[in-house]
């Protein structure tokens, strides 16, 4: 008999966002949707007029941002909601009817940054000067000018916002059919004892299951369900890829990357130096495969084994215990912050972290301000799983300090920041635990997590994905056709030079995983793992060596929101990612773990 996941309606409440916080009830939810529907005619009233005074310009950003804040809510209550559970219907067509109204909202609003231009730099100073509360947008405008010759007119603008829901339209069926349509087989043990596979417990159980059959079976059941609909699945993929490239010549850019790159002021170079020093230093990833395989006994290596436990008896933590220890490694930061997430851990439900039928694989934090961060996880009592609750509440800790301590306008903060906030909490939990922890077995996993999980997760898998993205975006730019095959062939061809001569590469299988990673949908997402979880080493090592001034630099990093640019933050926290620096201190890093661990297995 397979093992069962629960259904939504039978976790227990405390493990479950604090959904009511935000609405009380889906009727709220949806009056809140029609009032913001209802007040589009009432921003749109200011076209035309913010170039009459200072004043008006105020009052016109001023019902952008609350009209864009009410939006941004209401989204997030559709997704947060699907998202725990893909298998409810409702919480599915809340998705298309926040999806609809957000483009509505974005055409909307599309005409202020045409109108900033066309008063020009000049005027805009002036009155800056002469209004205190305008001169909060001195950063924004400084960057829309930044960009301005890539900023089309108002019409153009305004159709751009239009199609922005169509466009994401091909990321929602995507996850609709990976997430709630899709049924895989059950996973098979040594024993014949069958198990169910879900996106809930894939990685984080069955991958991670100490019987290699049951590892194999996963593995297979759950990527020949992706093969099955290769088609469909690499169709849309390419879809996503061509609009794309319908923005970047829309807005009069080279390249796909140059694009993407440019709207967070990131030179190209910080993205080639990532990718050349990843494959520089695949020969420490190499070392580490042979290690596992070693010590696992194996002849042959394959990709399901990465997750397999070396550790001969499970760490068990409960979701409170994986509280404390994060709390205790974070404890340098100060008793605000620890303070903060404790009470948003264990008393304002910041957190959804049980398994359930229909819940979406992997975690996420996801908020608005004035709600709380929210995370959703699933948490499965283990060491991995306390790593990931650390690596998301570093996202919600700041979301936390940046709705505490900027305006609307800085109220959020780009994926490349976002990455390094995430995976210091890691670092720090790490450099703490390593030296007070003794028990060998909670070493070993505690290693095992941060090399076999985060590390190849961020720094060996989302390189590979960054590769495979820039290759395919370029095709597209050629006007070369996108296939299954074809990036089937791509992404088993990337993953056998990474993984080397000892991983044994199962090239159908292995070769779809670009089709089991949503962040695709994200143009130029995934590099910003690796340079995320670089920055996030530079910084903590700061930390834990006892550095002057690391731990305020790191506290304001965190506070800056989007009012800096990200390289500029990051500089001012102690970390430059203009150069390879960061990459290689993060590559000594793991393999220091890998020497502690090749000590410990013998």
């Amino acid at each position: 008999m397979a093992a069962t996941i629960p259904v939504r309606s039978k976790v227990e409440k405390k493990y479950t966002w604090n959904a009511e916080s935000v609405y009380k009830s889906q009727k709220e939810w949806e009056a809140a949707l029609q009032a913001v529907m209802n007040d589009i005619p009432k921003v749109k009233k200011f076209e035309g007029k913010l170039s009459e005074s200072s004043d008006m310009l105020l009052k016109g950003y001023t019902a952008i941002e609350d009209l864009l804040l009410r939006a941004q809510t209401v989204f997030m209550y559709a997704q947060f909601s699907y998202a725990v559970d893909t298998t409810n219907q409702a919480a599915g067509a809340m998705i298309g009817k926040a999806q609809g109204m957000y483009g509505q909202v974005g055409a909307a609003v599309s005409f202020i940054n045409p109108e900033l231009l066309k008063i020009g730099r000049k005027k805009l100073n002036a009155w800056m000067k002469e209004n205190k509360k305008l001169a909060v947008y001195s950063h924004a405008i400084d960057d829309l000018f930044r960009q301005q010759a890539h900023v089309r007119s108002a019409e153009v603008e305004e159709i751009l916002g239009m199609v922005a829901d169509p466009f994401g339209g091909i990321s929602t069926s995507t996850s609709m059919l990976v997430n709630a349509d899709f049924k895989f087989a059950p996973a098979v043990d040594s024993k014949g004892k069958k198990l169910e596979v879900t996106q809930g417990n894939f990685y984080s159980t069955l991958l991670e299951h100490p019987d290699r059959k049951v590892r194999q079976s996963a593995f297979e059941s759950y990527h020949d369900k992706h093969i099955e609909f290769k088609n469909t699945l690499a169709t849309n993929l390419s879809t996503s890829i061509s609009a794309n490239v319908f923005n970047m010549r829309a807005r009069k850019f080279n390249t796909t990357l140059s694009a993407s790159l440019f709207n967070t002021n990131i030179p190209e170079e910080v993205f080639h130096n990532l990718i050349n020093t990843f494959k520089k230093n695949l020969p420490i990833w190499h070392r580490y495969f042979d290690i596992r395989r070693k010590a696992l006994g194996l002849k042959d290596i394959q990709y399901f084994d990465m997750w397999a436990p070396i550790a001969k008896k499970k760490t068990a933590l409960s979701y409170e215990k994986a509280v404390d220890l994060i709390s205790e490694s974070l404890a340098p930061l100060g008793k605000d912050y620890v303070n903060t997430l404790r009470r948003g851990t264990l008393k304002d439900r910041w957190v959804d972290s049980t398994a359930n039928k229909g819940k979406m694989n992997g975690a996420f934090s996801y908020g608005a301000p004035k709600t709380h961060p929210f995370i959703m996880m699933s948490f499965t009592d283990d060491i991995g799983s306390m790593s990931t609750l650390a690596h998301e509440l570093g996202h919600s800790m700041h979301s936390y300090l940046t709705w505490q301590n900027q305006p609307l306008a800085y109220s959020g903060y780009s994926l490349f920041v976002a990455e390094v906030a995430s995976n210091f909490n890691q670092a720090m939990m790490r450099g703490h635990l390593l030296k007070t922890i003794t028990d060998k077995n909670f070493l070993i996993s505690l290693i095992e997590e941060a090399v076999g999980g985060n590390f190849f997760r961020y720094f060996f898998q989302m390189p590979t994905l960054a590769r495979f993205e820039l290759e395919t975006h370029q095709r597209a730019e050629r006007g070369e056709p996108l296939t299954a095959d074809s990036m089937q062939n791509l992404m088993a061809d990337l993953f056998t030079e990474g993984f080397g001569p000892r991983v044994k590469i199962d090239r159908p299988r292995v070769g779809m995983v670009w089709s089991t990673f949503g962040h695709l949908f994200v143009d130029y997402y995934v590099y910003q793992y690796a340079t995320g979880i670089s920055g996030a080493h530079a910084l903590s090592g700061r930390i834990l060596r006892g550095e002057p001034n690391a731990v305020e630099n790191y506290l304001s990093f965190l506070k800056s929101g989007s009012s800096v640019y990200p390289l500029d933050v990051l500089n001012k926290a102690g970390v430059d990612l203009t150069t390879p620096k960061a990459v290689e201190e993060t590559f000594a890093v793991m393999e220091s773990y890998i020497d502690r661990l090749e000590e410990l297995v013998g």
